[in-house]
C-alpha cells in the first residue's frame, strides 16, 4: 500500500522540482536580459516570459510525441529548444555577474575610501612627528634651564681679605628665568598638540574599522578573497568560472526534470488497448496475467466469486445492449455479439462456488 502511493505521489514531486527549477532559471533569466537591453525592459520581460514557457512545452512535446513528430518539425524544435536554452543561461549570466558586480563595486569603493582615510591619517603621523620631536628638544631644554637656575653661581677674590667669595648672577638668572618659561609655554602648546593629532589618528582609524565592516561586502566577498589567496588566482576570473558551472546546470537541469516528470506520469498511467467493441481497455502486466491463470488452473473458472459473476453477467449484457444501439451493421457486429452471448451462456453454466 505504502509502495503505491510512493509511486503515485513520486510523479508529483519531480513535476513540482520541474516547476521550481524552471521557475527560478525563468526569474533569472527574465531578469538578465531585462537588464541588458534595460531601454525597452517591459517588452522583453514579455518576450522573455513567453519565450520560456515555449522552451518547456518543446521539451514536453519532443518526449511525447519523440515517435510520431515529422523528421524536419524535430530537428527544428530540437534546435531551438537548445537555442532557448543558451538564451536562458545567457539571461542568468547576465543577472549573477550584475549582482557580483555591484557588490565588487562596493568593495571598490570602500577601499577607495580607506585609502583616502589611510591618507589623512599619515599625513597626520608626519605632524606628529615633528611635534614628538620638538616636544623631547623641550623637555631637554627645559631640564638644562633648571639645571642653570640651580648652578647660577659667580665666583671672585676678596682684594683686602684674599677670600673666595660666590655669588649668584642676578642678570643671569633673569634670563634663565625667562627663556624658561616660554620653553615651558612652548612644551605646553606642544603638548596639546601632539594630544589633538593623536585624537585625529585614533578618528581615522575607527572610521577605517567602520567602513570594512560597516556595508558587508567585504564579508560577502570573504570566501572569494579566500580561494583568490588559496589559488592565486583574480577574483574575476574565479567568479567567471562559477557562473559558468551554475549556467551550464541550472536551466539543462530544468529541463531534464521537465522530461523525468513526463516519463514519471507516463509509468503512473496503465497501458490501454481498444478492443473489438470499441471500447479502451487495461492492458493486464504480465505478472498478473500469470497470476489469473494460475487461479483458473486451480479453480477450472475465471477466479471469480458469485457476486462477480452476477456483475460480469450484467456487464456483458449491457455491452449486448450498447452494441445493438450502434447504427453499423455487419459480420463485425454479429462475431462481437455471439462472443459476449458464448461468455454470458458460459458463466450461466458454472455451477460450482468460485473463489481466488
Amino acid at each position: 500500500m505504502f509502495k503505491k502511493i510512493t509511486e503515485r505521489i513520486f510523479p508529483f514531486l519531480i513535476a513540482l522540482s520541474a516547476l521550481s527549477v524552471s521557475a527560478s532559471a525563468a526569474f533569472y533569466s527574465i531578469s538578465g536580459l531585462s537588464k541588458l537591453f534595460a531601454g525597452a525592459a517591459f517588452a522583453v520581460i514579455v518576450m522573455a516570459a513567453s519565450l520560456e514557457v515555449a522552451k518547456l512545452v518543446i521539451a514536453s512535446l519532443l518526449y511525447q510525441y519523440r515517435k510520431t513528430l515529422p523528421f524536419l518539425l524535430k530537428a527544428y524544435l530540437s534546435i531551438a529548444c537548445i537555442v532557448l536554452i543558451l538564451i536562458t543561461s545567457m539571461g542568468i549570466y547576465g543577472f549573477l555577474s550584475s549582482a557580483y558586480q555591484d557588490t565588487a563595486n562596493k568593495e571598490g569603493n570602500i577601499e577607495a575610501r580607506i585609502v583616502l582615510i589611510e591618507t589623512k591619517r599619515d599625513n597626520v603621523k608626519e605632524q606628529l612627528e615633528v611635534y614628538t620631536e620638538e616636544k623631547n628638544s623641550t623637555n631637554e631644554a627645559i631640564s638644562e634651564l633648571r639645571k642653570g637656575l640651580s648652578n647660577n653661581k659667580v665666583q671672585w677674590k676678596d682684594k683686602e681679605t684674599g677670600q673666595i667669595i660666590t655669588s649668584t648672577s642676578s642678570s643671569t638668572r633673569k634670563a634663565l628665568t625667562k627663556q624658561l618659561d616660554q620653553a615651558i609655554e612652548r612644551q605646553t602648546e606642544v603638548n596639546a598638540k601632539v594630544d589633538d593629532l593623536n585624537g585625529k589618528i585614533f578618528e581615522y582609524e575607527t572610521e577605517i574599522v567602520e567602513a570594512r565592516i560597516g556595508d558587508g561586502s567585504t564579508s560577502e566577498l570573504g570566501p572569494l578573497k579566500y580561494l583568490s589567496g588559496l589559488t592565486g588566482m583574480p577574483m574575476d576570473k574565479i567568479i567567471n568560472y562559477l557562473l559558468l558551472t551554475i549556467i551550464f546546470v541550472f536551466d539543462p537541469l530544468a529541463i531534464a526534470l521537465v522530461i523525468a516528470a513526463n516519463f514519471a506520469f507516463a509509468k503512473l498511467r496503465k497501458p490501454t488497448k481498444e478492443n473489438i467493441y470499441g471500447e479502451t481497455i487495461e492492458i493486464i502486466d504480465e505478472i498478473e496475467i500469470e497470476k489469473r491463470m494460475d487461479i483458473i488452473g486451480q479453480n477450472g473458472n475465471e477466479g471469480l466469486h458469485y457476486g462477480d459473476k452476477e456483475n460480469k453477467i450484467q456487464e456483458l449484457e449491457n455491452k449486448i445492449k450498447k452494441i445493438n444501439r450502434q447504427d453499423s451493421a455487419g459480420k463485425k457486429k454479429s462475431i462481437a455479439i455471439n462472443e459476449i452471448n458464448s461468455q454470458i451462456q458460459k458463466l450461466k453454466d458454472e455451477d460450482n462456488t468460485i473463489t481466488y
